[in-house]
This record gives C-alpha cells, structure tokens and sequence, in this order.
C-alpha cells in the first residue's frame, strides 16, 4: 500500500519510495552540497559560535597537548638520524598531530588498533616509551616488535593492543574488520571494546578498503574506521584520487554511521571519536571518521615533495593551520599552558629522545638465531631450517677468518656464536 506522500508506494521488501521523476543524483546531501566538516575552535583556539566544547579538564587537555608537542620533536631527532645514515628509513607525522592524538584520547586503551604507518602517537599515548621506538627503529636486540625484522616505524605492542604494522598499503582495513568480528565474538569483550583502524585517502583507493567495510557493515563488527585525508598519497594530490565527495561520501553507501572532522583540530577528532566509538560498540557495526588536515612532511625519508607541490604552499599551510599552535591557544586562553611550561616541555623532550637515541644506538643488533624465530607459529618451516643449516656453515667457514663477516659479526649480540651452540 502507498506510504503517506508515497503515492505510488515503495518498492517489494524496500523502504524505497516509487518516482515516477525522472532524477539523477551524486550526492549524499540534499541539494548536492557538500559534506560538512565538524570543527569545535578556529585557528586563534576559539570556540566557534553554537560549540560543544568536550569535556575535559586541565589535565586530560595538558597530557593531550603535551602528545601532540612531542610528535614533531621526535620526528625530527629520527629523520634527521635517517639522512645521517644511522637509521635506514623513516616516516614523520608532521601536521597530523591533532588527528593523531585526538582519536588516541578518545579510545579505550585495550581497543585494537591496526595502524598505518604515521600513528606512532597512539602508541605513545598508550606508553609505549621513547626506548622502544628508538629499539625498533634501530633494530636492536631489545626490539619488543620484531628483533629486528621490521623496516623503522613498524611498530607492534601485544601488551598495548597495537598490531604491528605491515607495509603493504591498506591490508589492515580488512583484517581490522576481522578482529571486530572476533571482538564481537568474545563474550569478555563484546560490548566492551571495538578494532580501530588508521588509512590515509591514498589507502581507500585500494579495493581492501571496501572489502573492510563491506564485511564490517554487514557481518556486521564494531570497528572504527579513520582516516586521514592529508591530501597526498605520496606524490598523487587528493583531486587526482577520486571524484566524489572525499572518503566521507562512501559510508551511507555501506549503511555505516559517518562523520567528517577538522583533522587540525584536536578538540573536534576527540569529541567525533569518541561518538563514533559509542556508536560502534553499542550498535556492533563500523562506523567512518574522516579526518581532513594535510600532510607537511614529506611522504618518507625516501621522497621530495617539493617535487610535485609548492614549497609556499606547505609553508603557509604550517603557519595558517597548525594543529599544535590552535590548541596552545586554547589552552592559554583557559589558563592552562603558559610560555615558561613550553620552554621545559620542548627541553625535557629533546633530553629524554636523545638519551633513548644515544641508548639505542649503542646496543647490538639481536642474536644471529633470532633471525628464524617468531615469524611463524609451531615448528620452523622446512625452508627455514635449511636457510638456518646453510647460514651456520657460512659463520663457521668465513666467521673467524674474513674481515668483513668479522666485523658484521660484532654488530650482533652473541656475535654468532649463539647459531652455533
């Protein structure tokens, strides 16, 4: 029977309302404007007008800017060792640090997160430590996400519930709907917690992107999509990856519940983040935060952006938006972060990265066996077993009597003579 103002009825078994319009459409609002962009403070850390400030106090507002502070700290202490030659690769997070450390507040410290590549701040957050980013990015023997196996900024904590991140672009988004599957499976954590997964719009290109939320939406599982749209994937600018309205527009195609956030502000991911977590877990199915901000740094240590984009541009975008100096603002203006407290933090950061860098650096490499160990579960492969016979003949033959075995030799703890006992 037709609906009222459905004269001609709806479709069998749909909601959808007959037409007899001829009407096209490309957009999921009315009027084919689009989608609005969520912001709770301008660029001087004011409030904008009809604002929801979150709540938070004092304290929760210094320990997130005190996150965010660090960020390009650390970042550039790494990436400078990189074009030293002390570490083989790197990978910053300049200008996302809102994004970052916004949705990192917002979460629950055991929610599974499957990262990309640039949320080192989630796991610092969560206390993870200047020891171990420094262990993992020189690769050391007390490297707690990989003994050395992983390329720098492949970080993984078990204990922290952060997977460790795996190169291939956008393979954690399917997997992360996985483990909100399996979330929702487990009677200790069903309801309690949700996966979280961190893509860049270069990644949602990818058709793992859409398997994730395919299987999300409709399984469904409680996992939290962001992304952050920096406008870059790698070289290529966000005009040229899609036509549409963002990435945004693609979640009322999956029937998912989506919002679009100010990615420079820190206030607006924390308050967006922290709704769509509780719509996650309460209606047990995926949710999309899209993030907008823009990526200052370079894609990685191996890229020059200014290559394909203007050194201007990156500039005023550094002194017209930055994410860090709007919620400085905001907390002067409540009397919360004065001039003298951001001379000691910057000192005190710089201080304790550099103590972990000179630790790290200074610690061998891990054991030689370590090589074959904890890549794959049970008994070691055949194939493994034989690289491992092959690789113990070698230090037997040449490790004592070639300089140059010798000298790789005593990068490693043990310096080989673990294989062979």
């Amino acid at each position: 029977m037709p609906g009222p103002g459905h004269a001609h009825g709806h479709l069998p078994s749909s909601t959808s309302p007959v037409t007899s319009q001829l009407h096209f459409f490309n957009s999921v609002t009315d009027g084919g404007k689009q989608i609005p962009t969520y912001r709770v403070i301008d660029g001087a850390g004011q409030p904008l007008e009809g604002a929801v400030v979150p709540e938070i106090d004092e304290a929760l507002a210094r320990r997130i800017y005190e996150n965010m502070v660090q960020l390009p700290i650390l970042d550039d202490i790494l990436y400078n060792l990189q074009r030293q030659g002390r570490i083989v690769f790197y990978m910053t997070a300049y200008g996302e640090e809102a994004a970052i450390i916004g949705s990192a507040a917002a979460l629950a410290p055991d929610d599974e997160v499957l990262a990309q590549y640039r949320e080192s701040g989630v796991l610092l957050w969560r206390g993870f430590g200047y020891d171990n980013i420094m262990n993992q990015c020189f690769g050391t023997y007390l490297d707690s996400c990989g003994m050395g196996k992983q390329m720098p900024v492949h970080y993984g904590s078990k204990e922290l519930h952060y997977h460790t991140i795996s190169s291939p672009l956008a393979t954690q988004i399917p997997q992360a709907a996985g483990v909100g599957y399996a979330l929702k499976r487990d009677p200790a954590r069903r309801g309690k917690n949700c996966a979280v997964v961190y893509f860049g719009e270069g990644a949602a290109s990818e058709g793992d992107f859409h398997a994730g939320m395919l299987l999300a939406s409709t399984i469904p599982s409680p996992t939290l999509f962001i992304a952050r749209n920096n406008g870059f994937a790698i070289s290529t600018p966000s005009s040229e990856q899609y036509y549409g309205d963002g990435i945004a527009a693609r979640g009322p195609g999956y029937g998912v519940h989506t919002i679009r956030v100010d990615g420079n502000d820190v206030l607006a991911v924390y308050s967006a983040t922290k709704e769509a977590r509780r719509l996650c877990i309460e209606e047990g199915r995926a949710v999309l935060v899209e993030t907008m901000t823009y990526r200052v740094g370079h894609h990685s240590t191996s890229d020059d952006s200014f290559a394909y984009r203007p050194r201007k541009e990156v500039e005023d975008r550094k002194r017209l938006d930055n994410p860090i100096v709007r919620f400085r603002l905001f907390m002067e203006s409540r009397g919360w972060w004065s001039k003298d407290e951001e001379a000691a933090l910057t000192k005190r950061i710089k201080q304790d990265v550099m103590t972990a860098y000179k630790k790290a650096e200074s610690l061998p490499k891990p054991e030689l066996k370590e090589m074959f160990t904890e890549v794959y579960g049970g008994e070691l492969p055949w194939n493994l077993k034989e690289q491992r016979e092959e690789l113990k003949k070698l230090v037997k033959k040449y490790g004592d009597s070639w300089e140059p075995w010798r000298n790789e030799l005593k990068k490693h703890k043990g310096e080989g003579k673990d294989l062979l006992q």
